[in-house]
């Protein structure tokens, strides 16, 4: 039997590149990964250009919702293997502690969501995030967990958030 890992994906918001990335996560890894997403002042509904980029790719997106990252760090809440931030901000902001000490890294994305212009401009800008991080996203699911000690996964994940997307 795999086992199965638990992603947390945070973002501000909670709107645009968090939940693009927790849909590849559960869609990519369905069988190996369990993703999650939150935001630390979450915008309490997703961008719809998220919504349809990730429609217009064939995901799912019946369940996903901005929600607090404290929901995460409550009793009864999933134990977290690994926690990625996704933007600047949340990157830099106090995050709650996290139960079992999950491996973390910084992948930094631009935010569609602050991208003025016509629609076509805006549909452009997630397009591409959304590429990026597929490739991000792709790149881990591809690492050999099982044979990686926790330094070596912790290396790998922040290598992976430092190369060019």
């Amino acid at each position: 039997m795999t086992q199965i890992y638990n992603v947390l994906v945070l973002c501000t918001g909670n709107s645009a590149r968090s939940i693009m990335a927790e849909a590849l996560f559960n869609t990519l890894g369905k069988d190996r990964f369990k993703a999650y997403s939150a935001g630390s002042h979450p915008a309490g509904q997703v961008n719809p250009y998220a919504i349809e980029q990730l429609k217009t790719v064939g995901y799912p997106v019946e369940h996903l919702r901005s929600k607090n990252w404290s929901e995460f760090a409550q009793p009864g809440a999933p134990k977290m293997d690994f926690i990625i931030t996704v933007c600047d901000n949340a990157a830099n902001e106090v995050c709650p502690i996290w139960p079992g000490q999950p491996i973390s890294a910084h992948w930094g994305f631009k935010d569609p969501a602050a991208v003025e212009g016509s629609d076509k401009e805006k549909r452009q800008a997630f397009r591409e995030i959304f590429q990026q991080i597929s490739r991000r996203v792709t790149v881990f699911l591809n690492l050999p967990l099982m044979t990686l000690d926790k330094a070596s996964l912790q290396r790998e994940m922040r290598a992976i958030g430092e190369a060019a997307v």
